[in-house]
């Protein structure tokens, strides 16, 4: 008998949740699809989320031969082969899984087909591929990012799971949510978590008792106050943001109950350059030698390491200076508020006798001269707004104000020298 997530995998976008941006009535896949001009195009996003699913399902509605190939597992010949069979078809799609792992040797290999189309590319990456992917291939491809789950997601998957049963099954509300709270929003171990339910229960009501005695995880998602995991992860980081130590402590003994270190790592690291950041900036390898600590460990001593860097975290100095500096140089680059690179900074030489050479700064004194870094658009433009939260934030903004005097006693100077 074949599992129930492949008997329930979408062969169409109307049965894929979550990913209305992508492949919904709107969605610019779905567009590519109806305008029969499919291009290629990288998905990334977390596990579970739909990425091969949607790769699959864009493969059977345009009705065009596909090819697997995972560049963590296969090699060059493979590809080979698979490029040699695409030569008798007038087009073919390679589902590339794992994309962030393709070495380059077989990127530049791949390359040209994309190039020049006689293959179409679906790369799949959990991480982010304009870090991640080699800039060639990324250039010839659309990227997309899929949402993660939402509970009702989830929910509308299980209902449907509940088809697939060949007979009457009730299940309660809170059993329902358990089932998803354990799931860490991935269909697959949704749908996986169910199926143990479903074909191993002699009973036609499943009830919560039941749903945790078949999947039997630590009940720290559903509580008194119906707090999912994810809430729980909210409460541990705004604790550590908020300073107080013993909530932080309490959030991290529910999450080290729940056994999923992994996220929980991924979210103390963010918490370290988020909310802590500058006031404190040793943190974040603090903390990443104690989640690789925790992790080599395991449970249950992994809470040695993970209890010393909370509470740390907790009574550290805060500052999000870093953080909002970054979101708001982004928010301009996002609605193309940028420019050109100044041309003393390009990796070229200018044949613009107005433009003078770039000056390198350690042949000046306190290795600073003024130049203008900035686009001319956007010169005066301000991201960092340093805080007094630590000793070690202030040096940072004395040097800050520092520069700046230099950076108007300069500009001073040059409008004086013009007139």
């Amino acid at each position: 008998m074949k599992p129930l997530a492949y008997l329930m995998r979408p062969h169409s976008f109307d049965d894929i949740v979550g990913q209305d941006h992508l492949v919904g009535e709107n969605g610019v896949i779905r567009k590519m699809i109806n305008s029969n001009h499919l291009f290629s195009f990288i998905l990334y996003g977390n596990p579970g989320c739909g990425k091969t699913t949607i790769a699959l399902a864009t493969c059977e509605m345009a009705k065009i031969k596909s090819f697997k190939f995972n560049a963590s597992t296969d090699n060059k010949e493979i590809l080979k082969q698979i490029m040699n069979e695409t030569k008798f078809l007038d087009k073919a799609i390679i589902i590339v899984d794992e994309i962030h792992r393709m070495k380059k040797d077989i990127q530049d290999y791949l390359l040209p087909f994309v190039e020049d189309g006689t293959i179409i590319l679906i790369g799949l990456t959990t991480v982010s591929p304009y870090h991640s992917v080699n800039p060639a291939i990324r250039s010839r491809c659309n990227i997309y990012r899929l949402n993660d789950l939402t509970t009702d997601d989830l929910l509308k998957v299980l209902k449907r799971a509940q088809t697939y049963i060949d007979r009457p099954l009730k299940i309660d509300a809170d059993a329902y949510n358990y089932i998803i709270s354990t799931a860490n929003s991935e269909i697959r171990t949704l749908i996986n978590n169910f199926e143990t339910i479903a074909f191993t229960s002699t009973e036609n009501h499943i009830t919560l008792d039941i749903a945790k005695s078949y999947i039997q995880k630590p009940n720290v998602a559903i509580d008194a106050n119906g707090d999912s995991y994810y809430d729980t992860l909210s409460g541990l980081q705004k604790s550590i943001r908020g300073s107080d130590v013993d909530a932080s402590l309490h959030y991290l003994a529910k999450l080290i109950i729940a056994d999923d270190l992994t996220s929980l790592s991924r979210r103390l690291l963010a918490i370290a350059y988020e909310d802590i950041g500058l006031a404190n900036p040793t943190i974040g390898p603090r903390v990443k030698a104690a989640v690789d600590a925790a992790i080599d460990l395991g449970n249950p001593e992994a809470m040695l390491p993970l209890s010393v860097i909370v509470i740390e975290m907790a009574l550290s100095p805060k500052s999000n200076s870093a953080y909002l500096a970054i979101h708001s140089a982004l928010d301009d680059v996002n609605n193309g508020n940028t420019g050109n690179l100044p041309l003393h900074l390009k990796n070229s030489y200018s044949f613009n006798p107005s433009q003078g050479p770039y000056l390198y700064p350690h042949d000046y004194p306190n290795a600073w001269v003024y130049q203008q870094y900035l686009p001319d658009a956007i010169k005066n433009r301000k991201y960092y707004y340093p805080k007094d939260s630590s000793k070690i934030e202030i040096g940072l903004k004395e040097r800050y104000e520092l520069i700046e005097k230099y950076k108007m006693d300069a500009i001073a100077k040059l409008h004086a020298n013009k007139k």
